[in-house]
């Protein structure tokens, strides 16, 4: 399927749900980031923006991509909004022809599936490349479908943490995977409705 696909499709998801004033950050990238010293971060499919902003907040220059340009206009408004535009750069960017430039201290890929062709191990062998000596990849996937979630069926397969990282195919001596585990949550989906979901969690650090 063409980019064209991709992205209208992408766009009508993000059209379809309202625009959040101040949006969350995923739990994994909070319990994961905090702490560590801020630089610069990229943020590859930054959906609503959440992630991106708190990452601002807490001090680093965030460069935000996402293949929708919806998501993208409106991460770019509430940077804006919220006196974060000096941190926050949201770029349009579409993974399958090309990675963003530059070299980064975090790189957070978070639910970076798709209904689309997307050669994921290679974007993320590309991820790691980007990282500056130091510097991490944090990888969460789904483990499991919410009740609401478009990624439904009997066939859809969660590769684990550990598969992830081999199909990378990176050299032990230059990244090192410092966290590959599956822990589970309550997610919060449209009206309100919640469930019970697995994460997939992998973080990746390259030698300093």
């Amino acid at each position: 399927m063409s980019t064209t696909d991709a992205a209208t499709f992408w766009d009508g998801v993000h059209a379809a749900r309202p625009a959040a004033a101040d949006p969350r950050p995923n739990a994994r990238l909070a319990e994961t980031i905090t702490g560590l010293p801020s630089g610069d971060a990229l943020d590859l499919g930054c959906g609503d923006g959440g992630d991106a902003l708190w990452l601002a907040r807490q001090g680093w220059h965030v460069t935000a991509t996402d293949l929708s340009a919806v998501a993208v206009e409106r991460l770019a408004a509430l940077a804006r909004a919220h006196g974060l535009d000096d941190r926050v750069s949201a770029v349009r960017h579409d993974l399958r022809e090309s990675f963003p430039p530059g070299e980064f201290d975090l790189i957070s890929v978070h639910y970076l599936h798709t209904p689309f062709d997307l050669d994921r191990a290679a974007v993320l062998r590309s991820a790691a490349h980007a990282l500056r000596p130091g510097g991490r990849l944090l990888v969460v996937d789904h483990g499991s479908a919410a009740p609401w979630s478009w990624n439904q069926g009997p066939d859809v397969r969660y590769p684990s943490p550990h598969e992830v990282a081999a199909g990378m195919d990176l050299d032990p001596a230059t990244w090192t995977v410092e966290r590959a585990d599956a822990p589970r949550r309550v997610a919060t989906g449209p009206g309100g409705h919640t469930a019970e979901v697995t994460d997939h969690v992998l973080l990746v650090r390259r030698a300093a």
